[in-house]
This record gives structure tokens, C-alpha cells and sequence, in this order.
């Protein structure tokens, strides 16, 4: 287990972070959207999406460290540097990135939506940039990479988040239902 980053510890004891309730009984909303009896005298922690969270921040920060030992081109100085830099991505991923794909729509048309693939490059790129001890040495080693990651950072996620209700995290209100 030597050289695995801390960070992937996380997620196991993420999802055992219960804490006992006034009532003594624990519940949770099931698939009906009732909600139904839990372990007795135990709630579901007051952060629901942090479990999610660090569950992805673990998947990214595996897919950054193998895609590091894959990719010549790509080395971290520190473990330190390497949850940073996972934090960062998924942070540049749900800020910059769709800011970038609407102003870049024509071009991915265009393209057939191959130019996604570039964005995702830019977006490690970005990264490198900001992370002291992340190093990248070139726009083919972050292309290269960004892919080698987004498949498996897919596969992991199908197996460690198995699609489970109380791991997705919801884009869009239920069917009859708005947000606002």
C-alpha cells in the first residue's frame, strides 16, 4: 500500500460517518421518496453530498496518480500535490469547463464533438499550471492523459458508485417537479 495517495483512504470511512439522533432511531429517504427505517439510534450525517464528493475526489485523485505512473510526461513531486491537484480539477471541471464548451459550441459541432476531448487536455493543462508540483511537459501528454483518465475515472465510477441513488448527484428535478 506504500506510494497509494491518503486521499483514496477517504472513501472508506466516508460512508460509515453516521451519528446518533435525539430520537434513537435512524431514517433515510428510500426510491419511493418516503422515508424508510435505518440502523436504530443513528441519522445520516448533515452533509449528504459529502460521501459523493470525496468519492470522486478519491476516483480523480487514482486516476491523476495512474495516469502519473503511465505517462512519462506526467510526474507529481508530492502527495500533497496530487489531492491538490485532484481538488482543483474537479473544481476547474465544474466552473471553467462549461464555460468553455458553450463559448467553443460551433467548433465542437464541427468537429462531432472531438473537441471536447481538447478542452479536457486544456483543462489538465490548466491545472499543471496552478499546482505547484505537478508537472506536465506537453499538450499530446496532457491530451493522452485527460483520456486515459476519463475512461478510467468511468469505469471506477461504475464500480465504486455503483449508480446508486444515494451517490448520483441529481442535474436536473424529478419528473413533474421544478427547482425553483
Amino acid at each position: 500500500m506504500a506510494g497509494v495517495p491518503p486521499v483514496l483512504f477517504l472513501a472508506l470511512y466516508a460512508g460509515k460517518s453516521l451519528r446518533p439522533c435525539a430520537t434513537g432511531s435512524a431514517r433515510r429517504a428510500g426510491r419511493s421518496g418516503r422515508t424508510t427505517r435505518r440502523a436504530r439510534g443513528y441519522d445520516p450525517p448533515m452533509l449528504a453530498n459529502l460521501t459523493p464528493f470525496l468519492l470522486h475526489w478519491a476516483i480523480t485523485a487514482f486516476g491523476l496518480w495512474v495516469a502519473a505512473h503511465v505517462f512519462k510526461g506526467m510526474r507529481f513531486d508530492s502527495g500533497g500535490a496530487l489531492a491538490v491537484a485532484a481538488l482543483l480539477l474537479g473544481l476547474a471541471n465544474a466552473v471553467v469547463r462549461p464555460l468553455l464548451v458553450v463559448l467553443t459550441l460551433p467548433l465542437t459541432l464541427l468537429t462531432f464533438g472531438l473537441f471536447l476531448l481538447v478542452i479536457n487536455a486544456l483543462m489538465l493543462m490548466l491545472v499543471a499550471r496552478l499546482v505547484r508540483g505537478f508537472h506536465l511537459d506537453g499538450f499530446w501528454t496532457a491530451f493522452w492523459a485527460s483520456l486515459f483518465m476519463s475512461l478510467l475515472s468511468l469505469v471506477l465510477g461504475a464500480f465504486v458508485l455503483g449508480g446508486t441513488p444515494e451517490f448520483t448527484i441529481e442535474t436536473s428535478p424529478p419528473p413533474g417537479q421544478t427547482w425553483l
